[in-house]
């Protein structure tokens, strides 16, 4: 091989060599690189809440559509190829939820009854490692963290509900909107009950009864995390306890002698 050819191998290396950088690193052209990643996620789920509105455009909405699947594409190829083991990669959860909202995005004329659960994309970001390495490095592990992972699955499930409440009920009995089905969801939700929007049938009972349900757990859960006491996580050395009290000098479990650094 002559010194002007370059082996396609070392090609695939450098790329996947400056991949982690842009995705792993912590240097300021990494965190630069990423937290524009995260502005083009949050623009990406405005895109998602506006779709019940947007796809009267016609072929300016599919284009749109596209344009955000092509990004989403890029994106996910690019995390697998510069995590070490894509098999491993391929077992988390999170990635089996940002696969599906990309087959409704490359599909929209067949799944656009599912493309509520494109609102998924808001849990999987403010869930994801890559969101805390980034914008919330300063408050991993801390009790912001546990306010926004509680906050995040409740605003989640709000606008997933109410997008499966649009597709299954529009034109029932008071759903004329996306604005009704959002009305119905946190009147349901919040066990308010006005009784002006309803649902129809033994579904519609079924479906109020779960957001209830669910709701109240959702709401018991931030709360709890707004209320209780704040815990860090430290290993214990001796017993492997994962978190204590942050003014903590003994392990609870077995009392051994901690030394849990004071950020203040």
């Amino acid at each position: 091989m002559s010194q002007t050819e370059t082996d396609p191998k070392d090609d695939s290396l450098r790329l996947r060599a400056r991949l982690r950088y842009l995705y792993h690193g912590s240097q300021p052209a990494a965190v630069k690189f990423r937290l524009t990643v995260i502005a083009v996620d949050f623009a990406i789920i405005a895109f998602f809440l506006a779709s019940p509105i947007l796809k009267n455009m016609g072929w300016a909405f599919y284009a749109l559509d596209y344009l955000v699947a092509t990004i989403l594409a890029a994106d996910l190829a690019a995390r697998a190829y510069a995590y070490s083991d894509i098999r491993d990669w391929l077992k988390r959860p999170i990635v089996w939820m940002d696969l599906f909202i990309l087959a409704t995005l490359l599909f929209p004329a067949w799944l656009f009854n599912l493309g509520f659960l494109r609102l998924l994309r808001l849990w999987t970001v403010l869930n994801s490692d890559f969101f805390w390495r980034t914008i919330g490095a300063r408050f991993d592990d801390t009790r912001v963290e546990g306010i926004v992972r509680a906050l995040s699955s409740l605003v989640t499930f709000v606008f997933v509900t109410t997008g499966f409440v649009y597709a299954t009920f529009l034109g029932h009995d008071g759903i004329a909107g996306y604005i009704d089905a959002l009305y119905f969801t946190v009147a349901t939700l919040t066990t308010t009950g006005f009784g002006d929007v309803t649902l129809p049938g033994s579904l519609g009972k079924l479906l109020s009864i779960a957001i209830m349900l669910v709701g109240i757990t959702l709401f018991l859960r931030l709360a709890q995390a707004l209320i209780k006491p704040h815990k860090v996580r430290y290993p214990c050395e001796a017993c492997g306890l994962q978190t204590h009290d942050q003014d903590a000098v003994h392990c609870k479990a077995c009392g051994n002698l901690l030394c849990i650094e004071d950020e203040d």
